[in-house]
């Protein structure tokens, strides 16, 4: 019998380029398609050996001198609900987050485009476009879901979902063990909730009322301010040369 090609993927080595997160230092990825009926089998055990994706690419570093970028999950069952995070998912009681296909709005990339220019107008995605936006959404050949937060309505015990202004969305893909959040974005102008740290936290609520044993936050990038707040979220495993281990609370 024949079988697909993607049973077999083939990886490639980008150029080196400037990394966007350690200044003065280059990158490389190595990274291979999803696609095909084999894309979320192939996308689990990628992304439980250090992979990430982005659209119907899955891709890690492979620089030469630098190890910086290290793979983080949070431990669902063992998370510690610090007094700061009990406090934050307390003011996150007002909002709601609906699970929706991997479909991309207008309203998403209005609020996708505020985030940007709030806090990361110099990065690479600034440039977004909304062509760009929408492929980012809903070229995926995984399990995939667009989380959409709001504020909690008269009518959200029966919906499931908020009403008003999009204060938040997360893309999200499910795995065989975890979520893991591929993208998340939020109103740059809301003070208060915190809605960062609060999507990762319902992420881990999600996560442990599926069953489900790890939340994926992506890399943790040793020397990188930006990067920083994803060692708070306790116990987490990082990925290493011997595998899988729990990380120093410390870092």
């Amino acid at each position: 019998m024949t079988r697909h090609p993607t049973d077999h993927p083939q990886f490639y080595l980008t150029a080196p380029a400037p990394c966007p997160y350690l200044e003065g230092r280059q990158e490389r990825k190595v990274f291979t398609h999803l696609i095909g009926q084999h894309a979320s089998a192939l996308n689990d055990v990628l992304t439980q050996g250090g992979f990430r994706r982005s659209q119907n690419i899955a891709y890690r570093p492979a620089c030469e001198d630098c190890k910086a970028c290290v793979s983080v999950r949070v431990r669902v069952r063992d998370f510690v609900w610090t007094k700061s995070f009990r406090r934050h998912l307390k003011l996150g009681q007002e909002l709601v987050g609906a699970r929706l296909p991997a479909s991309p709005s207008a309203e998403q990339y209005d609020l996708f485009r505020s985030y940007l220019l709030a806090r990361h107008e110099t990065g690479g995605m600034a440039e977004m476009s909304v062509l760009d936006y929408a492929m980012m959404i809903e070229d995926t050949h995984v399990e995939t879901m667009v989380i959409e937060y709001r504020r909690r309505g008269p009518d959200s015990f029966l919906t499931g979902a908020g009403e008003g202004p999009l204060m938040g969305v997360a893309l999200t893909d499910q795995l065989a063990d975890g979520l893991s959040m591929v993208y998340s974005f939020y109103d740059p102008d809301v003070s208060g909730l915190s809605l960062g740290t609060f999507m990762i936290l319902d992420h881990i609520q999600r996560a442990r009322q599926m069953g489900l044993p790890y939340v994926y936050l992506g890399y943790w990038v040793d020397g990188s301010p930006k990067m920083a707040y994803k060692a708070r979220f306790q116990p987490q495993e990082q990925l290493g040369p011997n595998g899988w281990a729990i990380s120093s609370p410390d870092k």
